[in-house]
C-alpha cells in the first residue's frame, strides 16, 4: 500500500471551506495543488486565505517560515478543468448534488489520464451512484474529510461497488501520509460517522420530548457525566438544524424508514420556525447580545446519610464509584439483600445503575418502593455531576438521602424525571448498537468505527470500546428493556452484539 509520491499533482475542485481545507493539507504534505472553482476569483481568494492561515501557524510556532513559504508556493489557481490534466489525484468538493457530481467526473474522465484517481468528498451521497456513469468507475473513491479539514484527523475512505481495492488502498495511504487517521468504509447511507452518530441526537431529542429534563440539564449531563465535548442540543445548534435534520432524513429514507433513524418532530418544528441554531440567533438556545444562558437543574444540598452499603455481586462498573464513596469517608458494608444486581443501599433506598428500565418499573418488580437509579459515568472517579431518577413510589426522604450520599462524594446532582434508560446510558447503548450493526454489515471494522467516532466527532471513547467497558451484557440488557418498554423496533439488538455475548459470556468483548 503506497501513498502518492510527493511530486504528484493534486487537483481540488471547489474552493469552499472543505476544498480550501483539503488544499491546505495537500500543499503542506508537499504536493503541488491545483485549485479550481467555477465562481470567478473564488480559488484565488481561497489561496490567499490559506496563506494567511500558514502565517498564523508560523506566528504560533506550529510551522516554520520556510515550510509556510514553500507550501504557499505549491498552491496554484487554475481557470479551467483542462489545466488539471496532469493530476494524479483529483478531489471533488462541490455542492452535495448527485447530478452535479456525476457531470463533473464525467467531464474529468475525458481530461485526466487513465491512471488518475478520482475522489469525492461527499458526506452522504452514494459513491456507487456517483461512479455509475463513468467509463472507468473503478478509479472513483470516496475521500470524506471532516470540517475544519486542517484540524480534524479523520478521513473516511469509501469504496463503491466498482471501486478498485488498489485505488482505495492508495487513497488510504495518501491520507495517512498527509497526517490523517484514515478508515476504510463501504458505500452505505451515512458511511460510518453520519450513520453511527444518529443516536447521539435522537435519544436526547426523545428525552426532551418526554420531559425528562430541560435542554441545558441534558447537555450538562452529556458533558459532565458522559465526557462529551458538547451536549447534543448545543451541537445541533452549532451544526444547524436544517443540516442536521436533513442528514437524519437522508439516512432514514436511505434505509427505507428504519425506525432506528426516525427524525424528531421537535427538530422539525425548529426547522419550520427558521430557528436553525447559532447562524439564525436561535435554536434550542438563544444567541447574540443579551441572550441569557439557561441554568442547569441542580439539587439543593442534602444532609450526609449515616450509612451506605454495597449489595449484589462484585462489579467492575460499581468499583470506581464504590472507591469514590469510600474516599468520601463512607464505611461500605456488604449486604445480601434486594436482588443480585450490583448496587448500593443508602438508608434503606436501593440505588442502581440504569439498566434501561425506569426506576418506577424496577421498584415494582423488586417490591422495593424506595428505588433510585443513576446514569452512566464515563469516569466515576473524576466526574463532577451525576444524574438521578427516583421511582414514583420512592419517598422524598429516601431520595434526599441518596442525593446527600452523592453530594458527600463530591458530585453535583441533577434530577431527571423517571425515563427508562436515562440519557448517557441509553445513548451509549444505542451508539454501540449502531456501531455493531455497521461492523456486522461489513461497512467497516470494529477498530475503524471506534477511530471514526473519536477522530471524526470527538467522542471521548469509541462506541465499541465503551461497550467493552460497560459490558456487552449491560448494553444488551439496556436495549432489550428499552425495546420492551417502548415496543419499538428502534431498540432491536444488533445480531453481532448477541453473537459476541453468546460466544464470550460475561467476558465478551469487541476488542482484545
Amino acid at each position: 500500500m503506497q501513498a502518492l509520491a510527493k511530486d504528484s499533482i493534486v487537483a481540488i475542485i471547489g474552493s469552499g471551506a472543505m476544498g480550501a481545507g483539503i488544499a491546505h493539507v495537500a500543499a503542506t504534505a508537499g504536493h503541488q495543488v491545483l485549485l479550481f472553482d467555477t465562481r470567478l476569483g473564488a480559488a484565488d481568494t481561497a489561496i490567499k486565505g490559506i496563506t494567511v492561515t500558514f502565517a498564523k501557524l508560523v506566528e504560533k510556532g506550529r510551522m516554520s517560515a520556510a515550510d509556510a513559504d514553500a507550501a504557499g508556493k505549491r498552491l496554484i489557481s487554475i481557470g479551467s478543468l483542462q489545466e488539471a490534466k496532469e493530476a494524479a489525484l483529483v478531489v471533488e468538493a462541490i455542492v452535495e448534488n448527485l447530478d452535479a457530481k456525476r457531470a463533473l467526473f464525467t467531464e474529468l474522465e475525458s481530461i485526466v489520464s487513465q491512471e488518475c484517481i478520482l475522489a469525492t468528498n461527499t458526506s452522504s451521497i452514494s459513491v456507487t451512484a456517483i461512479a455509475a456513469p463513468l467509463r472507468h468507475p473503478q478509479r472513483l473513491v470516496g475521500m470524506h474529510f471532516f470540517n475544519p479539514v486542517p484540524l480534524m484527523a479523520l478521513v473516511e475512505v469509501v469504496k463503491g461497488i466498482a471501486t478498485s481495492g488498489d485505488v482505495a488502498d492508495t487513497v488510504y495511504a495518501t491520507a495517512a501520509a498527509w497526517g490523517k487517521n484514515p478508515v476504510h468504509a463501504k458505500s452505505t447511507p451515512g458511511f460510518i460517522v453520519n450513520r453511527v452518530a444518529r443516536p447521539y441526537y435522537a435519544e436526547a431529542l426523545r428525552l426532551l420530548l418526554e420531559q425528562a429534563a430541560d435542554v441545558a440539564t441534558l447537555d450538562a449531563v452529556m458533558r459532565d457525566c458522559g465526557g462529551f465535548r458538547m451536549g447534543p442540543f448545543e451541537l445541533m445548534d452549532l451544526i444547524g438544524h436544517d443540516i442536521n435534520f436533513s442528514v437524519t432524513n437522508s439516512v432514514y429514507n436511505a434505509y427505507f424508514g428504519d425506525p432506528r433513524f426516525t427524525p424528531s418532530v421537535l427538530q422539525q418544528e425548529l426547522v419550520n420556525a427558521g430557528f436553525l441554531g447559532r447562524k439564525t440567533g436561535r435554536g434550542f438556545y438563544r444567541y447574540g447580545e443579551g441572550a441569557d444562558k439557561p441554568a442547569v437543574q441542580t439539587e439543593a444540598p442534602q444532609p450526609r446519610p449515616a450509612s451506605v452499603s454495597i449489595v449484589g455481586s462484585e462489579s467492575p462498573a460499581l468499583a470506581p464509584l464504590a472507591a469514590r464513596l469510600a474516599g468520601a469517608g463512607f464505611e461500605l458494608q456488604h449486604e445480601e439483600t434486594l436482588d443480585s444486581t450490583p448496587g448500593f443501599v443508602c438508608q434503606g433506598a436501593a440505588v442502581y445503575l440504569s439498566d434501561g428500565r425506569s426506576a418506577t418499573e424496577r421498584a415494582a418488580e423488586s417490591w422495593h418502593a424506595d428505588t433510585v437509579v443513576y446514569d452512566l459515568l464515563l469516569d466515576a472517579a473524576g466526574a463532577t455531576r451525576i444524574a438521578l431518577a427516583r421511582a414514583d413510589q420512592c419517598s422524598i426522604e429516601a431520595y434526599h438521602a441518596v442525593v446527600g450520599m452523592f453530594q458527600a462524594a463530591g458530585f453535583t446532582v441533577s434530577r431527571f424525571d423517571d425515563v427508562p434508560g436515562m440519557l448517557v446510558m441509553r445513548t451509549v447503548a444505542m451508539l454501540a448498537n449502531e456501531a455493531a450493526d455497521a461492523v456486522n454489515q461489513g461497512v467497516c471494522s470494529a477498530e475503524a468505527v471506534d477511530i471514526a467516532m473519536q477522530k471524526g466527532v470527538n467522542y471521548p471513547r469509541g462506541p465499541l470500546a465503551w461497550a467493552d467497558s460497560v459490558g456487552l451484557q449491560q448494553v444488551v440488557t439496556v436495549l432489550s428493556n428499552l425495546a420492551a418498554t417502548y415496543g419499538e423496533d428502534r431498540y432491536r439488538v444488533s445480531p453481532l452484539l448477541r453473537r459476541k455475548l453468546a460466544a464470550g459470556g460475561e467476558g465478551a468483548r469487541f476488542h482484545a
